[in-house]
């Protein structure tokens, strides 16, 4: 399988090693000194369940360079959506896919803008991974999961294929048949984790261990499954109960992406995070106090300081 991951970070650098690992044909869009160190040295993944050493790559900064695949793994920043999507448009010209694997619920939607439905799938990754230096990826515990789906209508048979290619590379993947409802878990558990984190400037081992902070975790978790059944997605009233449990499984020194960019200066993607609960609680008539107060305490940093 012909595979391009747009965007080389944490998702798209862990998961795109594991499969060129396996032989699969992968070619990695990353720019800046992380494209020149993949060129140079190679890609390196420190984990403790699939470590990868100086492994040899095809990199490029130029998604159009590459010849036509039959997925795009895509991984950009949340900012970056609409310009990735139109720069991998090229890709899949001999009818290829897209998977978006990133933080948020609306990606897909502007995806299928640009490229049409049936070439958008979804995409969910669970994984605590970044760029620790160029060329470098470091995975944190031992969660590095994939699950995939077709929307209605979508490219089903293309996912699945993709599903098998993960498989025999070893990866936890799996085929869901509600994706929709596959990104909203996640969503509801992310935007909680990266706004709690990112506002206490704490890893999550910090937060579930202090009452307060604990208690606005929950909150927020809270206010996006009200958002979500605004939008039709229902989540059972334990649901929030059972993610708190997830949580105190987590790894203590796992640190969301948001922290992670907030404390190096870099841009941060929390409009589409808890700027866009409370976007879409505002919309809907409901309340969302925490999310709105976590966006609006990161706002003089969305830019980034650096």
């Amino acid at each position: 399988m012909r595979i391009a991951v747009m965007g080389a970070g944490g998702v798209g650098g862990y998961f795109g090693a594991q499969l060129a690992r396996a032989g699969q044909d992968v070619a990695f869009v990353a720019r800046g000194p992380h494209l020149a160190a993949l060129r140079e040295r190679g890609l390196t993944v420190e984990s403790a369940v699939g470590p990868v050493q100086a492994m040899p790559v095809t990199a490029t900064d130029a998604p159009g360079d590459l010849a036509a695949v039959d997925v795009v793994m895509f991984c950009v920043k949340l900012w970056d959506v609409e310009t990735g999507a139109r720069a991998v448009a090229p890709l899949l010209a001999g009818g290829g896919i897209v998977i978006p694997f990133q933080n948020g619920v609306e990606s897909p939607q502007v995806l299928m803008r640009v490229l049409g439905e049936p070439r958008v799938a979804g995409g969910v990754a669970q994984i605590g991974a970044v760029i620790k230096a160029p060329g470098v990826i470091a995975h944190t515990g031992t969660m590095a999961r994939l699950r995939v789906g077709a929307f209605a209508g979508g490219p089903r048979a293309a996912v699945q294929a993709f599903v098998a290619a993960g498989k025999s590379a070893g990866i936890d993947i799996e085929y869901t048949d509600d994706i929709r409802r596959a990104l909203w878990e996640k969503f509801v558990f992310l935007v909680a984790l990266s706004g709690t984190t990112a506002l206490a400037r704490q890893p999550i081992g910090v937060v579930r261990a202090d009452a307060d902070l604990r208690a606005a975790l929950a909150a927020s978790m809270r206010e996006t499954v009200a958002v979500a059944r605004a939008e039709g997605v229902d989540f059972d009233d334990a649901f929030v109960e059972r993610q708190l449990a997830f949580v105190d499984g987590l790894p203590g020194e796992m640190r969301s992406s948001l922290l992670n960019d907030l404390v190096a200066g870099n841009r941060l993607e929390a409009p589409w995070l808890a700027g866009a609960v409370a976007r879409m609680a505002a919309a809907a008539g409901l309340p969302a106090p925490v999310n709105a107060t976590i966006y609006a305490a990161l706002k003089p940093y969305l830019d980034g300081t650096s």
